[in-house]
């Protein structure tokens, strides 16, 4: 089919970029007849689901994940709610009192935002404490993640205060949108809570015997983002394969248990250019969830050293290394390789903790590099620090770790893997080589898509604006797509690069 009224005179690259306007194109047909052309007008807030957007109360199908240690600053939820989508703070790994000042400091925002909630098989009570904290202080939504299996504390923040209304419906106050990579993780979410835990709850008086009744009628998770592969935690699925399945899961359990609300699903891991969210939302996510693209921008809660390393990351710059809150487990983190030795380092710990009941059992030579390279310190004195460590923050560690000295030698080396991540997130000079930056191959995709604009510097990043331009890119693309599903070919000017925020005002006016 050939254009026979070409756009080229009002430029068809500009008429497609505006994208609240649709584009008319008249084009000649197989036998030559004239054939109309149509491009509908798609703005940023029609992509994903609507309806999901309005129970969470967000104009655009865009959130910012979790990032621990507060990397996932409150600037960051502050910034992306006033731009009308939200933003996680990252509450993992915090001391208590730093997760209590930022849910005090978001509180009565004029904007929706959230707070993660990450799976403690290690400290069961810090994950009850945060429940209790999110509870008391009236935080309404929160981004599960890192759970291998359902915990009584998360059941006791999703049914509290469930009740009916007026006119009879289940109203529950407090939601949960759950991260998950595996599909019978998602099962579990789209259940209702476990009966034992409901039992337990209203056993203990925490909810009442009408409530656990009311509870077993809903999901655990309304929402489940479908983690492909990313940065951190993760098991590095395609987002291509795992997504639908989670999506066909969904559809499924909605039918099983008839709840009367729509289980949605999101899609997070891989996704920080404008082709990777066009991908997204053709496949059906209700939204999209970045992370690692968002560590780069000014607002994270990270150091200028690590936003210069991410801004010079290419896709294959990523590997896997332990994990220090799950390291016994042989859990693993994808983190940055360029620029750092920490993967190998890690890697050589947990070798060290494989082979060896105990540090008393290490030979002496690599006692000895372990002290002078890795940890700058002898093996005796991380033990003091660590054993002060969780003296006061988890006291049944340093009990069982005199009973157990493999127990101990775990504890030691998860102070390394710990302390790598704050070396990095405080841009300590003298640690680079040791910095634990958790990143997913989307960091590369990004710098690669941003090169020669003004999102190439660190400097210039800023999360709103990274997330407008993946927004509109993702609209006009499609937009473009219209064309090429009629065959017309778009023209050799097309380009979706990043705009400033004032262009992108301009083209949505």
């Amino acid at each position: 089919m050939q254009l026979t009224h070409s756009y080229a005179d009002n430029n068809l690259t500009e008429a497609l970029r505006k994208l609240s306007h649709p584009v008319h194109l008249a084009a000649a047909g197989p036998n030559g007849n004239p054939l109309a052309v149509y491009v509908p007008s798609l703005t940023p807030e029609q992509l994903g689901n609507q309806e999901f957007c309005r129970e969470i109360d967000i104009r655009y199908p865009y959130l910012g994940g979790s990032m621990a240690k507060g990397i996932s600053s409150v600037a960051i939820a502050e910034e992306l709610g006033r731009a009308g989508m939200l933003g996680f703070f990252g509450a993992a790994g915090l001391p208590f009192s730093t997760v209590e000042a930022a849910v005090d400091h978001l509180a009565g925002a004029a904007f929706p935002c959230g707070f993660n909630l990450i799976h403690s098989p290690h400290e069961p009570d810090l994950e009850a404490a945060l429940a209790e904290l999110y509870i008391r202080k009236g935080v309404r939504l929160v981004e599960a993640s890192a759970f291998l299996a359902l915990t009584l504390p998360l059941v006791r923040y999703r049914t509290h205060g469930i009740h009916r209304d007026a006119e009879g419906a289940i109203i529950v106050p407090n939601r949960i949108i759950a991260k998950v990579s595996r599909e019978e993780l998602a099962e579990r979410f789209f259940s209702p809570p476990p009966e034992k835990y409901l039992r337990q709850l209203r056993d203990e008086g925490a909810i009442t015997a009408e409530q656990a009744e009311l509870a077993a009628q809903i999901p655990m998770a309304q929402y489940i983002t479908a983690e492909a592969d990313s940065g951190g935690h993760t098991d590095n699925r395609p987002a291509m394969a795992l997504f639908p399945t989670i999506a066909s899961l969904a559809g499924r359990m909605e039918l099983k248990f008839g709840y009367t609300v729509r289980l949605q699903v999101g899609l997070a891991g891989g996704i920080a250019t404008p082709t990777a969210a066009a991908a997204a939302f053709a496949m059906g996510a209700a939204y999209i969830m970045t992370g690692s693209v968002n560590q780069a921008c000014v607002e994270s809660g990270t150091s200028d050293t690590v936003r210069r390393m991410l801004a010079e990351t290419r896709q294959a710059d990523v590997t896997m290394a332990p994990a220090a809150d799950m390291f016994e487990m042989g859990v693993t983190v994808q983190v940055l390789k360029r620029g750092t030795m920490f993967p190998m380092r890690a890697a050589k710990l947990y070798e060290i903790y494989r082979a060896y009941d105990g540090m008393d059992s290490i030979p002496v030579a690599e006692r000895d590099k372990l002290e002078k390279t890795f940890f700058k310190a002898t093996l005796a004195d991380i033990w003091r620090d660590t054993h002060a460590f969780f003296q006061k923050r988890d006291p049944r560690q340093v009990e069982r770790a005199e009973r157990e000295p493999k127990h101990r030698m775990a504890l030691v080396f998860r102070w390394y893997l710990g302390q790598a991540a704050h070396w990095a997130k405080d841009g300590d000079p003298d640690r680079t080589i040791d910095y634990q930056i958790w990143c997913g191959p989307a960091m590369g995709a990004f710098n690669e898509w941003a090169a020669g604009s003004f999102l190439e510097s660190p400097d210039r990043r800023r999360v709103a604006t990274v997330a407008r331009n993946i927004l509109f890119g993702a609209a006009l693309l499609t937009r473009a797509n219209f064309l090429r599903y009629q065959n017309i070919l778009l023209p050799a000017d097309f380009i979706i690069k990043p705009l400033e925020d004032i262009q992108i005002k301009e083209y949505l006016a």
